[in-house]
């Protein structure tokens, strides 16, 4: 537990708890430099890596880096201890839209505007790749100033995230807000999906309760899938024209978010304001890594010593992050391969000596973190011989470089794939760089 009063990092001090999840806990805080207020999201690492997280939360760093929007809740910074993980956010002061609609449900002038903040948010989100795909009123928090602040991208998703056949094909979501196809499990457009969500969030505005609802979740199912809802008398015709084309069972002929944003009910009063886009928020490519490359690396490292960064410096520039950069020596044609680790050196030691025994080869500790793992047999190109450095940067975080230092570069490649990559694959955060190609 963060303790009120507690100053976390040197920087923020720790106020009253936010809310709670299984594995997060949401603080108030604030910079004691600045005097701004922040939200941080504490995160348990070692409840993460049980419950099987680390994708989810590496998911919410990236994505949330991507989309810098005036209607979206902004990460401004990532951190991490031995124990923990925080994410300091923007602090939403008015708290949860659904606490106001809760009350009573609201005039059509007020959930108009929220739901053009919605859309504006939700459109930007499509422009740089990401799909929210868990949009719902918990979700969607108000500043001090009332402005709407879509937050929670734990279940988002890419566009590289598509399969072949251009869907995405994960099934989440909250089921009073999902989208039929979603629940189909054939694929589905992650854009469609969301303006559905979007519409759900309309009619929960201007109703105070759920368009498909129902005890028992295979009724409430069928309702969706066969866009069974009613219409409340006192909804505007526009409003009822607008609902019928966003639940459309077909998301091929679902309205999509640029004919939504050109009806005239929409457009009513709608005046939205000019925001500058940061440097990192031009077009985003298909690949989130090339978002984060070696300009942004350099740039992020430019006012800080290699030994000051803490984990999630490097973590939160990218889910797949090559840092052969920051190594002199790797800057020759080496047979090698990386992986970052949030387990100890020790563990890592530990789990690269137990691979070493099944593949009967012998281990020597040299200093510095290496360790040198020698075969008997002869093969090729002579012995095999495999060398592995541990290059530590927090207590809870380190760089592993595994190469060939002699042999057979194919005998090398296929222990790797076979018997160690697997092996490794409880201690790893993420594999780094290319793989090792034969000669």
């Amino acid at each position: 537990m963060e303790k009120k009063g507690k100053v976390l990092m040197k920087k923020y001090e720790m106020g009253r708890l936010l809310g709670q999840g299984n594995f997060a806990k949401v603080y108030y805080a604030r910079n004691i430099v600045t005097g701004q207020s922040v939200a941080i999201k504490v995160i348990d690492k070692e409840k993460v890596l049980k419950i099987g997280m680390i994708d989810q939360t590496k998911r919410e760093i990236s994505t949330m880096s991507l989309v810098k929007h005036p209607n979206i809740l902004e990460l401004y910074e990532v951190m991490a201890s031995k124990t923990k993980i925080y994410l300091v956010m923007e602090y939403a002061k008015g708290g949860e839209l659904f606490k106001k609609v809760f009350k009573r449900r609201l005039r059509e002038g007020v959930a108009r505007k929220y739901f053009q903040q919605l859309i504006c948010a939700v459109d930007f989100c499509h422009s740089r790749g990401v799909y929210h795909r868990d949009l719902k009123l918990e979700n969607l928090l108000l500043d001090e100033h009332g402005a709407l602040k879509v937050s929670d991208f734990g279940l988002s998703a890419l566009a590289e995230s598509k399969h072949q056949d251009g869907l995405l094909h994960t099934s989440c979501g909250t089921p009073g807000y999902v989208a039929p196809e979603v629940i189909n499990r054939k694929g589905y457009d992650g854009a469609k999906a969301d303006v559905w969500s979007c519409g759900v969030v309309l009619y929960v505005l201007l109703a105070g309760c759920l368009p498909f609802n129902d005890s028992n979740l295979m009724a409430m199912y069928k309702k969706i899938s066969t866009a069974d809802y009613k219409v409340p008398h006192w909804f505007p015709p526009e409003v009822t024209k607008l609902l019928s084309r966003i639940f459309n069972p077909n998301p091929k002929e679902r309205i999509s978010i640029a004919r939504i944003m050109a009806t005239p009910w929409y457009r009513k009063g709608f005046n939205p304001k000019p925001f500058e886009r940061k440097p990192e928020t031009e077009p985003a490519p298909r690949n989130i890594n090339a978002v984060f490359g070696s300009e942004a690396i350099y740039n992020a490292f430019e006012a800080k010593n290699l030994t000051n960064l803490n984990a999630f410096d490097l973590i939160s520039l990218s889910s797949g992050l090559d840092l052969s950069g920051l190594f002199a020596e790797n800057n020759k044609k080496k047979k090698e391969i990386q992986f970052t680790s949030l387990h100890t050196a020790s563990a890592i030691t530990s789990k690269l000596e137990d691979i070493a025994k099944r593949l009967k080869l012998k281990v020597k500790r040299k200093d510095g973190g290496l360790l040198k793992m020698e075969g008997s047999n002869t093969g090729r190109k002579g012995a095999l011989a495999i060398d592995a450095e541990i290059f530590e940067f927090t207590p809870s975080f380190h760089l592993v470089e595994i190469r060939k230092s002699s042999g057979d570069t194919l005998e090398f490649r296929n222990k790797l794939q076979q018997d160690v990559k697997p092996a490794l694959k409880d201690i790893v955060w993420a594999w780094q760089g290319t793989q090792p190609q034969s000669s």
